[in-house]
């Protein structure tokens, strides 16, 4: 049953200290040893008068009986004097006492009878010796989880634990649980009387300080001794001292620093109802007062169940200090700030602004507070609805760091000289300042017009945010913006990077996390890796954080959806993203960041024949780029919506004279947009049954290259389909199929990040032999803008950005080198 020492079984001249704390089984363990002698014993109860004593002694020598002696701190230094000498003259002794010795002739006699014998050091029981106590209690057959509750409870002491285990085999603590769980119940004040009865009397002779300082222990707070002492109105000494008495008299187990739970849950029982409330506002002013962290000092109090006023400005505390770190927690906080005592619009704002985070519902007719937090999550929630127009209505005044995101939203809605305008204010406003994030999110804003030149920044604003997550409800995340104007530079490595750090860091809360995913999928199809797109899309470990989308992200999962169908030729499945979000398009929250989503429901809508209800949209959209100043990136955007959209309804003319037009911007634009421009031309001469083999192949090849290989395989599919060559159609054919190979259909390797297939496989070979891209079309009956579309497709997978990475990288793909 002991913890630690050995059990011993003294001789006839045996003689044994045992030492422990009182409730350790000191009396116990005397009784075990007396029983196992073989020789008459004589009990020495102390205090005792000298008289008494020296007859026991006497009675001792005479009959050649063992000397007893219970508790033996409790005697006088005269009592101790006798035992001492009857021990030198050689009497058999067995005493037990607690830990500590404070006077002289205890340590004399404690010296001499352990010289004589051994030394019996009780501790807490293990899990055995909680298991005899059970069962000598009553309880048949034990379960382990009823040992290790009780072992907990009680902290290994005997006598707490032989007072729980007769409770439970009598079924008093047996009513918290289905199980009978003696944690819980003791938690929930389900304490047994004989317990309660116990620590009443080791109480009793405690001065009034060291009352104070058990009643903020029993709490079982882990805090400071200077927290203790503040909320016990006393000095650290006086808790230092008070944790030792308290110790020895069994109610802090050895090795411990906290009461035992039973016992704590005992002292807590017998507080007056308005005594506990009162010693509650204490420890909780003195956790306030004390500096400690705003949410250790929640965390202790809610630990404490600790409900008072005081108690809510510390929960209040808490749930500011994660509002933007952890706002699923910090709603939780709020929301125990309010059962705490907490006026609810005292907490509102802050509970608006984690839910915001979280994707939930908010409802903000009651809500104030500080106006630019207010504007802020109002704004918020617009750019959620898709609604951008109105997010730069709520931030048209807002100060720093507002005026950052005032930016963005001026940008969304195609007014650049505004968005300039907040970039500015929010760097030059003296009032507050605006985290780094945000001043680049700003500055990225006001470069609408160019949006190869907004990347950077953008870069530059989603690395700061991880660095240093700015403490605001993000209308849109700097990671998801330079996805998006990533993608429409044709860079998708870059936007997959941002995205998955995004994830990674988890800027901008759940809300964001569940965007970034979608755009990652949708990023990934556009790019034609269909595989590792669904992959995206399936449930995650907490399928509930799909639960409340957003209307913005509605919008981009119908997208997804639509643009999967389209590319796989489901019209069932075209039709079902396509009427899942008809209504969302007839809100018309459309905006300039959106257009590449656009387009993908547009040109379904299309294919369904629905234009008249995607139109309006199309109407939007160019309002917007041309309240912009038609900046070339976003008319060739727009141009290139429309152009799909004539190829779908097979308009030849609308298509000729679309593709003029934006053959004339393309030029002034970027890399895409010029594959754009040019394919926009092809695709003309195509409807228009004029089709030149080596013009299409290289259009396709330059589309694959800025990362549209599904627009480029379509148009040479169809250029096949309409050409009256056979030859040619062959060859039309065999290229298409080599621009889709590795996106479309089969084998476990397609589509992958990182993983190539079997031709980029013997590419790859033919790459390492320092053979040209004409010499590798030869070989594999490839045109040479093939073969380029497949290194370039190779380059991205294996996240090479050099030729020297990229032949690394080869050389380490399991099939390209034997």
């Amino acid at each position: 049953m002991q913890a630690h020492g050995q059990m011993t079984t003294p001789g006839a001249d045996a003689t044994t200290v045992v030492v422990g704390v009182d409730g350790a089984g000191r009396s116990r363990r005397l009784r075990d040893l007396a029983a196992a002698l073989d020789r008459p014993v004589r009990w020495v109860t102390l205090p005792s008068s000298d008289a008494d004593l020296d007859l026991v002694l006497t009675d001792a020598r005479a009959a050649g009986a063992v000397v007893i002696v219970d508790d033996a701190h409790h005697g006088q230094p005269s009592s101790w004097r006798a035992l001492a000498a009857a021990a030198r003259a050689g009497q058999a002794m067995l005493i037990a006492r607690r830990p500590v010795v404070r006077a002289v002739e205890l340590a004399d006699l404690d010296q001499v009878v352990a010289a004589a014998g051994t030394v019996d050091q009780l501790g807490p029981l293990d899990a055995a010796g909680v298991a005899a106590v059970v069962t000598e209690a009553g309880v048949t057959e034990p379960d382990e989880d009823t040992i290790e509750e009780i072992r907990t409870a009680s902290g290994g002491m005997a006598a707490v634990a032989a007072s729980l285990a007769t409770a439970t085999s009598r079924g008093s603590v047996a009513t918290a649980t289905s199980r009978g769980s003696v944690a819980t119940a003791t938690s929930r004040g389900l304490v047994p009387a004989a317990l309660r009865a116990r620590v009443q009397r080791r109480l009793a002779g405690l001065p009034a300080d060291s009352a104070a300082v058990t009643q903020v222990l029993a709490l079982l707070l882990d805090v400071p001794d200077s927290v203790v002492a503040r909320a016990a109105g006393v000095t650290v000494a006086t808790v230092a001292d008070t944790s030792n008495v308290l110790q020895e008299r069994g109610m802090i187990a050895p090795g411990s620093a906290s009461l035992i739970p039973a016992v704590a849950a005992a002292i807590r029982t017998d507080l007056p109802v308005v005594v506990r409330r009162q010693l509650h506002d204490r420890v909780a002013t003195a956790l306030l007062d004390s500096g400690t962290d705003p949410l250790l000092a929640a965390v202790q109090l809610r630990r404490a169940r600790v409900r008072t006023p005081t108690a809510a400005v510390a929960y209040a505390r808490a749930a500011d200090h994660l509002r933007f770190r952890d706002p699923d927690a910090a709603v939780s906080w709020y929301d125990a700030a309010v059962e705490a005592g907490a006026q609810p619009a005292a907490v509102d704002l802050g509970r608006a602004e984690a839910a915001t985070q979280l994707g939930t519902p908010v409802d903000l007719t009651d809500v104030s507070g500080e106006p630019a937090r207010l504007a802020i999550v109002v704004a918020a929630i617009a750019a959620q609805q898709g609604r951008w127009d109105r997010a730069a209505e709520a931030l048209a005044d807002a100060d720093r760091p507002g005026a950052a995101l005032a930016a963005v939203a001026w940008a969304a809605t195609g007014h650049p000289e505004r968005a300039g305008d907040a970039a500015r204010r929010a760097r030059t406003e003296p009032s507050g300042g605006t985290p780094e994030a945000l001043a680049r999110l700003a500055e990225a804003a006001a470069g609408l017009a160019e949006p190869e030149a907004m990347l950077p920044l953008l870069i530059e604003s989603a690395e700061a945010a991880q660095r240093t997550p700015p403490d605001v409800v993000l209308p849109d995340s700097p990671h998801a913006l330079g996805a998006l104007v990533a993608g429409l530079a044709g860079d998708v490595s870059t936007a997959e990077r941002l995205l998955l750090a995004g994830l990674a860091a988890g800027v901008g809360g759940p809300v964001t996390a569940r965007r970034h995913q979608l755009l990652l999928a949708f990023t990934r199809m556009r790019a034609g890796r269909y595989d590792t797109a669904a992959a995206e899309l399936a449930p995650g470990p907490d399928p509930t954080a799909w639960d409340h989308p957003t209307a913005r992200d509605q919008l981009l999962a119908a997208a997804l959806a639509a643009g999967m169908a389209r590319r796989s030729g489901d019209v069932a499945r075209m039709r079902e993203a396509w009427n899942g979000v008809e209504t969302q398009l007839a809100r018309r929250a459309v905006d300039l960041f959106a257009i590449e989503v656009l387009e993908e429901l547009v040109v379904t809508a299309a294919r369904l024949r629905r234009m008249v209800r995607a139109q309006p949209v199309m109407d939007v959209l160019d309002d917007l780029v041309a309240r912009a100043g038609d900046p070339p990136t976003w008319v060739v955007a727009v141009g290139w919506i429309r152009v799909q959209v004539a190829v779908a309804l097979e308009d030849a003319a609308t298509a000729a004279t679309l593709a003029g037009e934006l053959a004339t911007a393309a030029p002034l634009a970027g890399p895409r947009q010029r594959a754009q421009g040019a394919a926009a031309l092809a695709w003309a001469d195509v409807l228009a049954g004029k089709v030149d083999v080596d013009r299409v192949c290289s259009v396709a090849g330059d589309l694959a290259t800025n990362q549209l290989p599904w627009d480029a395989s379509r148009l040479v599919g169809q250029a096949a389909i309409r050409t009256t060559d056979a030859t040619a159609a062959r060859r039309l054919l065999e290229h298409a199929r080599g621009l889709s190979a590795a996106e479309v259909g089969g084998g476990e390797q397609r589509g992958r990040a990182g993983v190539l297939s079997e031709r980029e496989i013997a590419v790859g070979r033919m790459v390492l032999e320092g053979r040209t891209q004409r010499e590798i079309g030869s070989q594999l009956y490839l045109s040479p803008k093939t073969v380029e579309h497949h290194v370039a497709r190779m380059r991205t997978k294996l996240d090479a950005s050099s030729r020297a990475e990229f032949l690394a990288a080869l050389r380490e793909h399991p099939g390209v080198v034997d």
